[in-house]
């Protein structure tokens, strides 16, 4: 009889995976904020895409990987002539979403950009309405797209609450990867054991490392990131219908599975975590919650992380424009995460490494009194050196109160104050914005204005009267959520 051999009993699915299968397919939205959410939501990140479109480095990657291929039915990415299979226009879509650091956030243990599924979701409906057509049959509508947005948020949200997937070393867009897949599997159609195959296979692939978020690493990988995970969704999903496996126990395997080979270490001293600690906490069930309290980008295409301090640097701009060469010191109150994330000394390689560097951020808006896109350019860069000399005279330190009202539910703030300090001994007052205008508690004062970064990102790609078009269907929320998929994508195709 052979000894120390593996038991070889297959196990039930893990929980956390049947959790996520059953919610996708038994949950129903009824909540009205979720669903205008994810209406304003889905302009945002249609929006973004759309700007990034404006940027070489982006639109290199986009296209299929054969050139001249023609794909039946094929997804259609936004603000382009393209027309892709599934599995490349969902690349492609999550590419230009992300390409700016502009669409939505979820801070909590983990961060995260949600709204980063909506290419696996948006090329999946396309190509799903027209295929249905093509058979004879109804189209997918955009309701569904909306719902698939509200579950997809909520799946990579909740998981995020509780567990810092960064203090081991990994990468968020790992979460995009399983909610996408879980999300669009459902969409194709997908049964219970369907589902959960997919969800194990995306959990497989989990190990997506954070160095390139970081320095001295950072570069754009972290701008297209997204796009490789829910296309990778997009796959799994595809591989999981056509009645591939699953892997039960993926997260709990002894030795083997998700928690024992990359949940069972912290990345500061490499200890080992009890067993107990090493698989995942939920402080809530799955159900509207993230979507209602997402945070949206709406001023600056920032780390999100910096996004108040920026707001505040722009406040003391008048004051300081100036007074520049006056300038000895800069105090930064802020929170735990964000220094641990984008504080950062020294030179910076390219635009990716600058819009995660929180003095930059703060650099920028206090000389110009705005923070763009093009500002962290490599000419815009090199032509302003006064950037780094405030850089320079920027002193970091952590208030005990942002880092914990950072975490609690009920507030969620993502605090920054700024205060000048001038070589006369005079100072300005400190700047304290505690919640960024995209917060859910600014809402009535913010989505103004995300829909003036709607209008201004289509103008960027459309002319005036497809930009009106789109704008009024995406602004009607009962007639947006009856828009066949197709039809609306119509519209998002240049020439």
């Amino acid at each position: 009889m052979a000894t120390n051999a593996d038991i070889n009993n297959r196990p039930d699915y893990d929980q956390v995976i049947q959790d996520i299968a059953d919610y996708v397919l038994t949950f129903q939205v009824f909540s009205d904020e979720a669903l205008n959410t994810a209406r304003n939501c889905l302009m945002d990140t249609l929006g973004c895409g759309l700007l990034a479109l404006r940027f070489p480095e982006c639109t290199k990657h986009l296209g299929p990987i054969v050139q001249g291929t023609l794909v039946p039915n094929g997804a259609r990415v936004p603000g382009t002539s393209l027309a892709l299979d599934p599995v490349k226009a969902a690349w492609d879509i999550g590419c230009i979403i992300r390409w700016l650091d502009y669409n939505d956030t979820w801070l909590a243990a983990e961060w995260g950009h949600p709204s980063d599924n909506l290419g696996g979701i948006l090329a999946v409906a396309d190509h799903l309405s027209q295929v249905r057509l093509a058979n004879g049959e109804q189209p997918l509508v955009m309701r569904e797209v909306l719902e698939a947005m509200i579950l997809a948020h909520e799946i990579q949200g909740v998981i995020a609450l509780e567990n810092a997937f960064n203090r081991v070393g990994l990468c968020h867009v790992l979460l995009v990867r399983v909610a996408s897949t879980a999300v669009v599997c459902k969409m194709m159609g997908g049964n219970r054991e369907q589902i959960m195959a997919a969800i194990s296979q995306a959990w497989v692939d989990g190990s997506a490392l954070r160095t390139y978020r970081h320095a001295p690493n950072a570069g754009s990988r972290k701008s297209w990131a997204a796009g490789d995970a829910t296309s990778r969704a997009v796959r799994l999903a595809d591989m999981a219908m056509r009645g591939e496996m699953g892997i039960p126990s993926v997260l709990t395997a002894a030795q083997w599975g998700f928690y024992d080979v990359l949940f069972a270490k912290t990345n500061k001293d490499q200890a080992i975590k009890p067993e107990a600690e090493r698989q995942f906490s939920f402080s809530q069930d799955y159900g509207c919650y993230v979507m209602e309290n997402i945070l949206f980008k709406i001023s600056f295409p920032a780390e999100f992380h910096a996004q108040t301090a920026a707001e505040a640097a722009v406040i003391l701009h008048p004051e300081v424009k100036d007074r520049l060469a006056e300038i000895d010191k800069i105090m930064i109150r802020t929170h735990e995460s964000a220094i641990r994330i984008i504080s950062k000394t020294g030179a910076l390689a390219n635009a990716a490494d600058r819009d995660h560097c929180l003095q930059y951020m703060v650099a920028v808006p206090l000389i110009f009194g705005d923070l763009t896109a093009e500002h962290y350019e490599d000419d815009f860069h090199a032509a302003h050196p006064s950037i780094d000399v405030l850089r320079d005279k920027m002193e970091i330190i952590e208030d005990k109160r942002f880092s914990a009202e950072y975490l609690q539910p009920e507030k969620r703030a993502i605090a920054n104050a700024i205060q000048i300090l001038f070589k006369d001994g005079s100072s300005t007052e400190e700047v304290v914005v505690e919640y960024p205008v995209g917060h859910r508690r600014r809402r009535a004062e913010g989505i103004p204005l995300l829909e003036l970064k709607f209008k201004a990102n289509l103008a960027s790609r459309f002319p005036n009267q497809q930009c009106q078009t789109i704008f009024s269907l995406c602004n009607d929320q009962g007639q947006l959520e009856a828009t066949a998929v197709n039809r609306f994508m119509d519209l998002f195709v240049i020439g």
